[in-house]
């Protein structure tokens, strides 16, 4: 089996289309940037973002259940810049980055992103909520 350079990690080039739904879904959620500078270094767990623990930690707006919780980061993932980490005994309640993510999180790193605007949540929600289920 040939051996993989890992030195070279190579970009994905995404539609621009992509990388703005992804960075609209972002902005309209009740995460901050700081979430996704940690995601981007290790996985957070579930229970780090959900209920008062979100809010200490810098990663939420305001306190959420963990259903609520579980639902903005599950369509982030729909989106394409999160992933459930996996471990040898299956899916944990960990997430991480996908290389989309990882390009936002760059882009992010040292400043959080803009406010959402009217139109922005409009779009976000359509999307979410009217989408095919295909």
């Amino acid at each position: 089996m040939p051996a993989v350079d890992s030195q070279n990690p190579k970009t994905f080039s995404y539609p621009q289309s992509t990388v703005e739904r992804a960075e609209r879904s972002l902005i309209c959620s009740p995460f901050n940037a700081a979430l996704l500078v940690a995601m981007h270094h290790q996985s957070v767990s579930l229970n780090a973002i959900a209920q008062d623990s979100g809010i200490k930690h810098g990663y939420t707006k305001r306190s959420l259940s963990e259903l609520a919780c579980d639902n903005a980061l599950d369509w982030l993932i729909e989106v394409g810049v999160l992933r459930r980490e996996v471990d040898g005994q299956g899916i944990t309640d960990g997430f991480r980055l996908t290389p989309l993510g990882q390009q936002l999180a760059e882009k992010y790193q040292s400043k959080n992103w803009r406010q959402p605007s009217w139109r922005d949540r409009v779009q976000n929600a359509m999307t979410r909520w009217l989408r095919l289920p295909f």
